[in-house]
């Protein structure tokens, strides 16, 4: 693996130029987005997604989303673009907004795991932009990580995630929003958000107004099968990200309220006690309100990690958090659930498919 720095303001175009032509030649390469880093390959050469496959481990019903550097690229996927997908492109693009249209045929069915839609982009930021434009083709690019695990927002957290499995990274510094993009399905009369992300229900409805289009959440049907292989799945995805379990740590995750503050420290110490071992296994808290009133006995095995309170700043901090609680080893992570608003739709929804 290469791990090569690029100045996100500045990026220079021979390093650039170097990374369109491996993704032309059918190569991987890692790239930094305003979500998450990326793990790209031509979205229009099979054998090059299923590359990104096999490095991630990922199944084959989980469909990837194309990444291209403008609104007339994103047209060009789609055999029939729709207004809803138009309207949504102008109001957001570039930014952390995924459209789900009609696949062209030029799309290979392995990008769209079989669908006959594909998912689609514009991300916002200079390095991603300034590859799309050096590659001159679309590029399909699911986080640059092992599938289920936690998304990477350094480039060296695909370093540890991936290791040898891609040679470049393009190391732009950290992610600004931190989560992956909100996906909407454009392919029916309603928008269907399939995945929240920091880009909310209200923003949505406000731009597609002059349509009169509802906007509505999917009901969650995709069930992730870990009795088996852990890659099977009860009914196809539409979107990206839609596995049971995703976004995980590699120890266990509790989920608490902040009402059960005194439970949740009862719960460490009892788990604790159900441990052997010469030495205490780590436990990372991730908290918004007050720390956790722990026995003196437990404190110095669990480190507590204050978390910002407003859902933009905790979406930026909160993938961080985990891959450290993965460096440190921590059997157990336990995260105080933050609030029920629209607002944390995004958030919620990562913790709640980390803890399954």
């Amino acid at each position: 693996m290469s791990v090569v720095k690029v100045d996100p303001l500045r990026p220079d175009p021979a390093i650039i130029a170097d990374a369109g032509a491996r993704l032309r030649r059918g190569e991987l390469v890692a790239f930094p987005t305003e979500t998450v880093y990326g793990l790209g390959a031509n979205a229009l050469d099979g054998e090059a997604v299923a590359r990104i496959y096999a490095a991630k481990g990922r199944p084959a019903w989980n469909p990837v989303i194309a990444h291209v550097p403008n609104v007339q690229a994103a047209r060009a996927l789609s055999r029939d673009w729709p207004a809803t997908a138009e309207c949504l492109a102008q109001a957001f693009w570039p930014g952390p907004l995924t459209l789900v249209v009609p696949k062209a045929p030029a799309v290979p069915d392995v990008a769209t795991a079989g669908l006959d839609a594909v998912a689609v982009r514009v991300p916002d930021h200079p390095v991603a932009l300034a590859l799309l434009d050096a590659a001159g083709v679309p590029v399909a690019a699911p986080s640059a990580n092992r599938f289920t695990q936690v998304s990477p927002t350094t480039a060296d957290h695909v370093a540890r995630s991936l290791g040898d499995r891609v040679p470049l990274v393009l190391d732009g510094g950290p992610c600004a929003v931190g989560i992956e993009s909100t996906v909407v399905d454009c392919t029916g009369p309603d928008v269907v958000i399939l995945r929240p992300g920091m880009l909310g229900r209200e923003s949505l409805e406000a731009a597609l107004a002059p349509l009169g289009v509802p906007v509505r959440h999917a009901v969650r049907t995709i069930a992730h099968d870990r009795s088996a292989d852990g890659l099977s799945t009860a009914d196809t995805p539409r979107s990206p990200g839609m596995a049971d379990r995703h976004y995980a740590p590699r120890g266990d995750v509790w989920l608490f309220s902040s009402a059960q503050r005194h439970e949740m420290a009862s719960a460490i110490t009892a788990w604790f006690a159900g441990r052997t071992g010469p030495e205490a296994p780590r436990v990372y808290a991730l908290l918004i309100g007050a720390p956790l009133p722990l026995a003196p006995g437990d404190a110095a095995a669990v480190t507590q990690v204050h978390m910002p309170d407003a859902p933009g700043e905790y979406a930026r901090a909160l993938y961080a958090a985990l891959h450290d609680a993965d460096a440190d080893q921590a059997a157990l992570v336990v995260i105080e659930s933050p609030p029920e608003t629209a607002a944390w739709d995004g958030v919620r929804d990562r913790l709640t498919r980390a803890a399954r």
